[in-house]
């Protein structure tokens, strides 16, 4: 198995989105390490790109690529 960080980072972010969306269907998902791990190296990686992680609409763009957000993350 790979470590996170020799997966393609746009792969890893829509992974994240998906997983994210699915919460309120899925509870259980809170309390997945595989989640926790992804959303920790995302955010270091958003906070090497200089994005504010604390501010959720930087976040959002960020994980969007700039793109709008059709949900909330």
């Amino acid at each position: 198995m790979k470590p996170l960080d020799q997966y393609e980072l746009t792969d890893l972010k829509r992974i994240y989105r998906t997983l994210h969306a699915r919460l309120q269907e899925d509870f259980e998902l809170m309390d997945s390490d595989l989640l926790h791990d992804l959303q920790t190296y995302l955010q270091d990686q958003a906070r090497e790109d200089g994005t504010d992680v604390s501010i959720h609409a930087q976040w959002s763009a960020w994980l969007n690529d700039g793109k709008p957000v059709s949900c909330k993350l």
